[in-house]
């Protein structure tokens, strides 16, 4: 009963405060250990120390909780074979006295001393490293550990301590093997920690690998054992795998650590599927390391076919899409286990794997296209219509996402670019006979009233460039672009009136699509009923911004309707992996007691990739951007929605050119100027009572802190207005599109952001009367606690996440301002809204601000309706063409020593040193961060369009 009671210190206290008045401490000693714990977790350390004194612990010398001592000796105390008392108390180098207790035994040389059972000198001993007495703790449990092993077997060798001969001679031990484990562990973990986590230590890794490995033949079933053992084996491994160059040793000794890291994991993933999720996915993830770094080696071949079989295929459904991403790799021992596997999951789950084959199998890199399409086959022997319609229906979603006129406008667009900014004739090619031999193909009404708008003259366009490749004369590419520019002004004028698409022209094959076998994207789960799709809706609602995302509507199975954002021009793939990262971070927070208790966790969404630049996100609904609610309220109170950039502009209107000082000075002018309450009062006037609105503000300033540190460990950047939302209901924060993570936004070269999270003063004037100083700080700092506790987790998810070759490109791809202009640009010239009641991600779109490339001499790119290129952007595009497809291209080498300093970086910030080398404790960690945060002097020189004023 008392178990199920709240983990908290007072509440523990009242309970057994009144079970003592009937049962003694001593005759409870399971409840008030699990007490002492709660104790000194909640750092009440000196009611930690006073419990265990009641437990028996004795200290004549208490002071400052570092005095105490416990006579380990007393353990044997009533064994017959024990030595005399001050013997054995000189041996463990203990007090030779203890206070006696209710119920305790006496020592049968005569002295009277208390006996002292061994788990709570094991809860002692954690006491003693908790207060930094952590070599004698390190001593003492060596100690205690000789002493109980002795005690077990009956053997200790000649030259051991008197105390553990006495142990032996006693045989009294043979029944704790469950304390046995512990200590051994516990003793692993703590001669790691004192070496700092130094696995280059031949010394320490030996005797930690030895009370790991013991624990693990002690409790063949212990996840824990098996864990520990698994890791500390990876981490050497890892280790020698980096030294291999300079060191002749290197390879022999990471040899010796790859199988027993890889039989380590196989077993924890067996033994943890029972204890949660984060666990099992943190061992997944790192054996998915070892795997495709080192699985070419026949050692670890070996490990890997005869461990594959021992974990059920649904536990691999948690890292499918790591799986997927590897499916082209070269060395034939990895393809062939992979692929064999992958074919496993595919018999009993292939709705999981249907949508991500479907987009490898659209890939422009060849050999991870016809391995896609080799296991797209062997799905299709079982499940051919599944097949069929996941082909289908991931088509015509495309085909809806991106029509024939926003095709050319893009197509048109980077062309000129090509041709006039960066004289790149081929290049223009290669982007416009594509879209000329597309025309061929004309499947729906849309497209064949394309065809008969704009067909006859872009005919001609192409047969000028026909022209140019026989004469190569440059006229008749200026006649061409005569063409391309007026057919460019005329769908720029046409595209604002798309508002709607009906799928009978746009794609009658979905309309058509009724009672599918295939699932609606986002909901399979392993061992639930399926969702399938019913059918679609005949109206598509089109968002008017930039991108002009979908809003599409599916009917399921179960009778519910599922929306979504379909998004055309975009790579949902990194945002499906921030989604996982989010669902490991949900996890850690519910399974700890003071985060669970507060409900803190991620809003997410389902993200399925359609191919590698359309996908469909799960609709948020009840959700407005932060910019719409901002803009909302000011147009109704007449107040122009730029306003604090107005007024730097009248003090300044170089402002972009002004050093930090100066800027510091005009920035603080206009925060001064306006009072920046918009946020505050659009939650008090949209809450129905103040009680709702006290509700609301405080989930909205928990949901704030936890992303805002989640965000950062992430490195996630570009959090302008519109990436940011407010649920109406709850008022929780949702944040969405995740395209700059691991601080690209902060090593570009315009505009790097140098703030670790958006906490502006619209955001703190929203929370309690305290700002800053409350719920949020706390909620900041349990949660960044979570993220150090489970530093292991988190570092194994986002260590994948560097690595996947899909995504791991962009650390070389400069980031641009181009995003940050989307949708938040538009407070700068007053624009239209972006986002509104809209979806997931409905926001990040908007009128970009730069100047474009080529002046007049680029008749597209200088039209207003043109997306205004940055050079940065350009910048961006060339290195994307250079990296090839899918980044197949990249330089191994300089993005395998991009990924190790980003991992390195994330390090630092799990560790609390990633400020200057000094170790800061999480409240200090959280203190710099809100300081760098909220400091004027680097939020005047964000990017105008990420909204620093609000």
């Amino acid at each position: 009963r008392l178990r199920g009671c709240q983990r908290n210190v007072e509440v523990w206290s009242r309970i057994l405060g009144v079970r003592s008045l009937v049962v003694a401490p001593s005759h409870d000693m399971g409840s008030w250990i699990k007490f002492a714990s709660l104790c000194r977790n909640a750092g009440r350390i000196s009611m930690s120390f006073k419990t265990l004194v009641e437990l028996g612990i004795d200290t004549p010398t208490y002071a400052g909780f570092h005095g105490g001592t416990v006579a380990l000796s007393h353990v044997l105390a009533d064994a017959d074979t024990a030595l005399p008392h001050e013997a054995i108390g000189a041996a463990l180098g203990m007090g030779a006295s203890a206070a006696s207790a209710p119920g305790s035994g006496v020592a049968p040389d005569g002295v009277g001393a208390t006996l002292v059972h061994p788990r709570v000198v094991f809860a002692y001993l954690k006491h003693l490293w908790t207060v930094g007495d952590k070599n004698v703790a390190v001593a003492r449990l060596e100690m205690l550990k000789d002493v109980l092993d002795a005690g077990a077997t009956g053997e200790a060798p000649d030259d051991a301590a008197p105390v553990v001969l006495a142990a032996a001679r006693s045989h009294r031990f043979s029944d704790d093997a469950a304390l046995r484990v512990r200590c051994h562990l516990k003793l692993g973990d703590w001669l790691r920690a004192s070496a700092d986590q130094d696995v280059g230590n031949e010394d320490v890794v030996r005797r930690v690998k030895d009370a790991y490995r013991t624990a693990t033949l002690l409790d063949g079933s212990h996840y824990r054992a098996w864990h520990s053992w698994a890791v500390m084996n990876f981490q050497v491994a890892e280790h020698y795998a980096k030294t291999a160059r300079t060191d002749p040793r290197a390879d022999e000794l990471l040899g010796e650590h790859l199988s027993p890291a890889v039989e380590g994991f196989f077993r924890s993933i067996s033994l943890g599927r029972s204890r949660g999720a984060g666990l099992v996915l943190q061992d997944l993830l790192r054996l998915l390391t070892l795997w495709f770094v080192h699985g070419s080696r026949p050692e670890m071949h070996a490990a890997l076919k005869a461990g594959l079989h021992t974990i059920t295929v649904d536990t691999w459904l948690k890292v499918t899409p790591q799986l997927i991403a590897r499916i082209h790799m070269q060395a034939p021992q990895i393809q062939s286990l992979l692929h064999e596997l992958l074919a496993r999951v595919g018999r009993h789950h292939p709705q999981a794997l249907i949508y991500p084959l479907t987009v490898a199998s659209k890939s422009t890199f060849e050999p991870r296209r016809t391995a896609a399409l080799n296991l797209m086959e062997q799905l299709r022997g079982h499940s051919p219509l599944l097949v069929q319609q996941a082909e289908t229906v991931s088509r015509e979603l495309i085909r809806v996402a991106i029509l024939w006129n926003e095709q050319w406008h893009k197509g048109l667009e980077e062309a000129s670019r090509q041709y006039f900014g960066d004289h790149d004739v081929e290049g223009m090619m290669a982007t416009l006979l594509p879209l000329h031999d597309m025309l061929a193909e004309a499947r729906t009404m849309r497209e064949v009233s394309f065809l008969h708008t704009y067909g006859r003259d872009l005919a001609d366009a192409r047969d000028w460039l026909r022209s140019y490749e026989l004469t190569k004369k440059q006229s008749d590419l200026s006649q061409a672009w005569d063409i391309y520019y007026k057919t460019f002004r005329k769908i720029s004028a046409k595209l604002p009136q798309l508002t709607v698409l009906e799928l009978q022209f746009v794609s009658p094959e979905l309309l058509a699509a009724r009672d599918l076998e295939l699932a609606v994207p986002g909901t399979y789960r392993a061992g639930a009923e399926v969702v399938r799709i019913r059918g679609f809706t005949p109206d598509v609602t089109v968002i008017t911004s930039k991108q002009r995302p979908r809003k599409i509507v599916m009917h399921g199975s179960d009778g519910r309707e599922y929306t979504f954002l379909l998004k055309g021009h975009e790579d949902l793939r990194q945002d499906e992996r921030v989604m996982q990262l989010f669902g490991l971070v949900n996890t850690l927070l519910s399974n700890n007691p003071e985060t669970a208790k507060r409900d803190l966790s991620i809003r997410r969404y389902a993200v399925t990739p359609l191919s590698h630049n359309a996908g469909v996100v799960g609709w948020v609904p009840n959700c407005d951007t932060l910019h719409a609610l901002i803009k909302g309220f000011r147009e109704a109170r007449k107040v122009r929605l730029n306003v604090e950039h107005w007024l730097m502009c009248q003090m300044a209107p170089m402002y972009d050119h002004l050093t930090v000082i100066q800027k510091v000075e005009v920035f603080q002018h206009a925060l001064e100027s306006t009072q920046g309450q918009d946020l505050n009062k659009v939650l008090w006037l949209k809450s129905e009572s103040a009680e709702v609105w006290l509700d609301r503000r405080t989930n909205y300033s928990r949901s704030l802190a936890v992303m805002s540190m989640v965000g950062y460990i992430l490195g996630l950047g570009d959090r302008h207005p519109s990436n940011l939302m407010l649920d109406r209901y709850s008022g929780k924060i949702c944040h969405i599109d995740f395209g700059d993570c691991f601080e690209v936004a902060m090593t570009r070269d315009k505009y790097p952001e140098k703030i670790p999270f958006r906490l502006t003063r619209m955001l703190i004037n929203a929370m309690e009367v305290s700002g800053i100083e409350g719920t949020f700080r706390s909620t900041a700092e349990d949660v960044m606690g979570v993220l150090r506790d489970n530093r292991d987790s988190v570092m194994a998810m986002l260590e994948a996440f560097v690595h996947d070759p899909l995504i791991n490109w962009r650390l070389l791809a400069p980031t641009t301002v181009d995003r940050d202009a989307d949708g938040a640009g538009e407070a700068k010239e007053g624009g239209g809204g972006a986002g509104g009641a809209g979806g997931a991600a409905a926001g990040g779109d908007g009128d970009d601000e730069e100047d474009g490339e080529g002046g007049s001499a680029n008749p597209i790119m200088s039209e207003p309706a043109g997306s205004q290129l940055s050079s940065s952007v350009h910048d961006y595009r060339r290195v994307l063409m250079a990296l090839g497809p899918d980044g197949s291209d990249a330089p191994a080498e300089q993005l395998n020593e991009r990924a190790i300093d980003v991992i390195t970086r994330i390090g630092k910030k799990l560790t609390g040193r990633d400020f200057d080398g000094d170790v800061l404790d999480t409240a200090q960690q959280v203190d710099r961060l809100v300081r760098d945060a909220t400091s004027i002097e680097n939020l005047c020189q964000c990017y105008i369009g990420w909204c620093p004023f609000w």
